[in-house]
């Protein structure tokens, strides 16, 4: 081989040297790769409070996910603060998470924690709860809250009956799931004539303000005859206050969630039902997405909102709750 040939070859060899070192930096820092996936990443989960058993399962079940497909996770919690959100987001941006998982504050306050990850070219998924936006997410994921709203009223027409005094306890108004519901909730409840809403009142989903805000409502109306809640811990909090007053043998209480609580209420007679939210479904499935976007940069569903629907549960099939959330079929 003359030397114009070995030279040739030098740097074909060298030019093609530099090609798989662009391309493996690309894939170290795209985050987009199976290369990427195989080295591990952080998925940063942000929750609500997981002092509520909801947002409990939300973050572990979402933590657990991650952690089979190979990453870690770490869960943090906003309180339902925009500000506290706002932070968590930046230590996820420092902390050059590969996704975030969002259960968001705010449906307002929130876009501009999505918009900042996203500028950092890091991608969210929302699970729970929507923003106000469409297409600043890769996928927003959450229950079909008009749905289970549907399916919760006409069982507590069941066992209220169609003429009576009742009441209703309101979710976080921040939280456009509180307006769904309540709107669910009127659409069936509408349809006869003999119940009249005496109160609502927002016990913001807490058990302890669905107690005094329950409290508030005997007071003013002592007649009634059944409640309706936003979700169970709302419901449970005013069983307590029901008990307290001597009552909750002449009012029943329909509850929103699932939660483990409710479903021991159900089987002690003291809720009527809840409708439970496929959280467990829904959280797996949003790793399941971020993780198919990091590696592809697709999500492998065919929108960005989701539904997922609700279940029922009562007397007569509140045995097949298995674990928390999920419901055997």
């Amino acid at each position: 081989m003359n030397r114009r040939s070995v030279m040739m070859l030098a740097t074909g060899v060298g030019l093609a040297v530099s090609l798989v070192g662009c391309s493996a930096g690309a894939s170290a820092t795209g985050g987009s790769t199976s290369a990427n996936k195989a080295k591990g990443g952080l998925i940063s989960i942000i929750v609500n409070d997981p002092s509520n058993p909801y947002w409990l399962t939300e973050g572990n079940v979402a933590s657990a996910e991650a952690k089979s497909l190979g990453y870690k996770a770490n869960v943090s919690a906003s309180k339902g603060d925009t500000n506290t959100e706002s932070t968590l987001i930046d230590t996820a941006i420092t902390n050059k998470s590969v996704a975030i998982i969002l259960d968001p504050a705010n449906a307002s306050g929130s876009i501009g924690a999505v918009k900042k990850a996203d500028a950092a070219g890091i991608p969210v998924f929302l699970v729970n709860a929507e923003i106000n936006q469409s297409g600043l997410a890769k996928a927003q994921l959450v229950s079909n809250n008009a749905q289970g709203a549907a399916l919760g009223a006409q069982e507590w027409v069941k066992d209220v009956g169609q003429t009576a005094d009742y009441a209703e306890l309101f979710g976080a108004p921040s939280d456009n799931n509180a307006q769904t519901r309540s709107n669910g909730y009127q659409t069936v409840l509408s349809q006869y004539p003999g119940l009249k809403k005496v109160a609502t009142q927002v016990a913001n989903w807490d058990r302890t303000q669905g107690h005094d805000k329950m409290q508030s409502i005997l007071q003013a109306n002592p007649t009634i005859t059944g409640v309706i809640a936003g979700n169970d811990e709302m419901a449970l909090g005013a069983i307590a206050a029901l008990k307290e007053a001597g009552k909750l043998s002449s009012v029943k209480v329909g509850g929103f969630d699932g939660s483990p609580d409710a479903v021991a209420a159900i089987k002690s007679g003291e809720l009527q039902y809840t409708v439970l939210q496929p959280v467990a479904t829904f959280a797996k499935k949003a790793v399941d997405e971020a993780d198919s976007y990091i590696r592809t940069g697709k999500t492998g569903a065919s929108t960005e909102k989701q539904a997922f629907d609700c279940i029922l549960i009562n007397k007569s099939n509140v045995d097949k709750y298995t674990a928390p959330f999920t419901l055997a079929q």
